[in-house]
């Protein structure tokens, strides 16, 4: 059996940094010590700041690398493990009539180097019911470009939050190699209670993959609300391994990785597109 131990480490990230990365390191050397070679954070690990101008004074000019990113990278070697952070804001433009960030993902491979990085494709651009409103593409510039990065003992395919609802994501991801695919994310209270569970296992059962999710929860102090329930799920839709509550933490599995050939042999349907046009009557 080819395994690995994957970790999730769930957060409810703040509006200072360095508190922030505090908070994900004593975390993080948690799910090492527990055995994880894998061990992924949520979206926006660095900083949740709602609003663009706070958010903006809060990181480096752009080109001037994180201070976190310096950190985790050194906390990846020392620890001899794969570091996904599931995202970091990193500032495009400070100008305030055209500021821009990115909503970036790092993965730092056990010698520190950073491996890969993807910038989050969809923009959380919805309004709620009971009058919530989120416009991610006001501030953040969505990225243009999927990701499979080869981990040594499985290759990982990455998305964060939003892109959970693009189903066509996923199955890119899949038939490029992806046996594992994280999904980090900061899912509302109202969308996490209805759809976080049941999207996830979709998005496993389609791709035969594992899904590794790790997520923020909590109140947090910029006044938005995450769900939290941080997720692995394995390639057949079972869960297994899960939070139940909103608390800072972590989950652990090891993941079998024969189980995703197993799974895709069964049912194959990577593989078995038909073309198809749409008419409309």
């Amino acid at each position: 059996m080819t395994a690995l131990v994957a970790a999730c480490v769930q957060l409810c990230s703040g509006t200072d940094r360095a508190t922030n990365y505090q908070t994900t390191e004593a975390l993080i050397r948690q799910a090492a010590a527990s055995g994880a070679r894998l061990i992924a954070t949520p979206e926006m690990t660095n900083i949740i700041q709602r609003r663009p101008r706070l958010l903006m004074d809060e990181l480096p000019d752009p080109g001037e690398e994180l201070q976190e990113a310096k950190q985790f990278a050194a906390l990846a070697k020392e620890l001899n493990v794969h570091l996904l952070i599931g995202s970091l804001a990193v500032a495009l433009d400070k100008t305030p009539a055209t500021r821009r960030a990115a909503n970036r993902g790092m993965l730092f491979s056990p010698d520190g180097a950073l491996q890969a990085s993807y910038d989050k494709l969809h923009m959380f651009d919805v309004d709620l019911p009971g009058g919530e409103s989120w416009k991610e593409s006001a501030i953040y510039q969505a990225g243009a470009e999927a990701v499979v990065a080869d981990i040594g003992t499985a290759k990982l395919g990455l998305s964060i939050c939003y892109d959970l609802r693009f189903p066509q994501l996923y199955r890119a991801l899949a038939q490029g190699g992806a046996q594992i695919i994280a999904v980090p994310a900061a899912f509302t209270k109202q969308t996490g209670r209805a759809h976080w569970e049941v999207l996830l296992r979709a998005r496993a059962i389609e791709t035969g993959a594992y899904i590794i999710a790790p997520a923020q929860g909590g109140t947090h102090e910029d006044g938005r609300e995450t769900w939290g329930r941080s997720m692995i799920i394995d390639p057949w839709g079972k869960i297994i391994a899960a939070s139940d509550n909103d608390q800072p933490g972590i989950i652990w599995a090891s993941l079998d990785l024969e189980k995703v050939a197993e799974t895709r042999q069964r049912i194959p349907s990577l593989g078995l597109e038909q073309p198809f046009k749409l008419t409309h009557i």
